[in-house]
């Protein structure tokens, strides 16, 4: 495998490098390195301006709206977004139920969703996780029983990241109790504003509102907007679950932080010295580092396998877990770097002392703490560590 990017990947670097420096707001920028909250009409905005170019799907194929890129291509796309401190380009729609559209929908069904979720006329979002049915999906409780051309679904989601802004949810609903748990389960799509479901806000601990419960009573849903067969829903649900673990493993998102790191390290000293030039915390750097490249040629060979079946599931878990442990190195380093200013409400006395400015000290307290969810959703990494025991040795 070449390492070395060719003359035409490094133009189209250069292509969307000048593309997110003429099209990306300071006040944009400003939010995400702030760790700000996005509104609806800010991710909406970024997601326009990317479909304005038809870069917005990047994963799609060209017949279906996509831009046709390369694994290459795509890849320089996300480190080049990472960097620039873009929005992240919100997956349910685009990442998640578009893929499995592609793959199980019907001819139907991707003539009338994919157009409008490139469009943004409908917002998705993801009803999976359940009380007691998080990472270990299968034992999902949320049902839908058949009542001649409907599903009556009754049940409970919750962890619904960004309910608050979506039309639609796709979810996994039991809709028979009959043999193994996984071979009773359906994946159904389901408008927001039918009668009989509720979203409630979950305030996370600062504040922030970015999940949320679903209740469903009674809500009648079409047979027709089932995915794929009857009972076959779980064969979906690991094809999702395939991108969604691929797209947390974050190697543009990683590849910044670490950039940031370098810099912090730089301003930051101990006895006198900056901290960039302490041997044991900068091999701690370089193993992370290390670590990240590897990653990074992983996830490339990933992209261009397109596997599917066992190595893409046993592939796309050893990404989501060795992404998701960069990722909290990376911010356990920034906060070592940091020391006291790393509390999330620093003192006066300390603020005094910082050797970098407090938004500063604050951006990576706040991503530190955000960022320890990473090793829980998508599937634990426990749970990724039995999908691949069984994938690679049956067990």
């Amino acid at each position: 495998m070449d390492l070395n990017f060719t003359a035409e990947e490094d133009a189209f670097r250069a292509e969307v490098r000048q593309f997110l420096k003429d099209n990306l707001s300071d006040e944009i920028v400003a939010k995400m390195r702030g760790m700000e909250e996005l509104t609806k009409e800010d991710l909406e905005n970024w997601h326009a301006t990317l479909q304005s170019r038809n870069w917005l799907a990047a994963g799609w194929p060209v017949q279906h709206g996509g831009p046709g890129w390369n694994a290459t291509q795509r890849h320089i796309f996300d480190e080049e977004c990472s960097a620039a401190n873009a929005p992240r380009i919100v997956p349910f729609g685009l990442g998640m139920l578009g893929p499995v559209l592609l793959k199980f929908g019907t001819e139907e069904q991707k003539a009338e969703i994919l157009p409008r979720i490139l469009d943004g006329s409908d917002w998705w979002c993801q009803g999976y996780s359940e009380p007691g049915a998080g990472s270990d999906l299968a034992s999902l409780k949320t049902k839908a029983e058949r009542d001649g051309d409907d599903y009556i679904i009754n049940g409970q989601k919750t962890w619904t990241t960004l309910g608050q802004f979506a039309n639609k949810i796709f979810c996994l609903v039991r809709t028979s109790s009959e043999g193994k748990p996984q071979e009773g389960i359906s994946f159904v799509l389901v408008d927001l504003d039918t009668p009989g479901i509720e979203m409630r806000p979950i305030r996370l601990l600062e504040g922030g509102y970015e999940v949320n419960e679903v209740f469903f009573t009674d809500v009648r849903v079409p047979v027709a907007n089932r995915v794929g067969e009857e009972n076959e829903g779980w064969t979906i649900a690991k094809y999702l679950l395939t991108h969604e673990r691929t797209n947390i493993a974050g190697v543009g998102a990683s590849t910044q932080a670490l950039a940031e790191l370098k810099m912090l390290a730089a301003k930051v000293s101990r006895k006198g010295k900056p901290l960039s030039i302490d041997p044991i915390f900068m091999a701690k750097v370089a193993e992370t580092e290390i670590d990240l490249e590897a990653m990074r040629i992983t996830n490339l060979r990933m992209l261009s396998a397109d596997a599917t079946g066992r190595e893409a599931g046993t592939v796309s878990s050893m990404l989501k877990i060795k992404g998701t442990v960069i990722r909290q190195s990376i911010n356990d380093l920034a906060r070592r770097a940091l020391g006291p200013a790393a509390c999330p409400f620093p003192s006066e006395e300390v603020i005094g002392n910082l050797a970098v400015a407090p938004p500063e000290a604050a951006r990576n307290a706040a991503d530190y703490f955000n960022n320890r969810k990473l090793s829980i959703f998508g599937g634990s990494n426990e749970i990724q560590r039995n999908i691949i025991t069984k994938n690679l040795f049956g067990a």
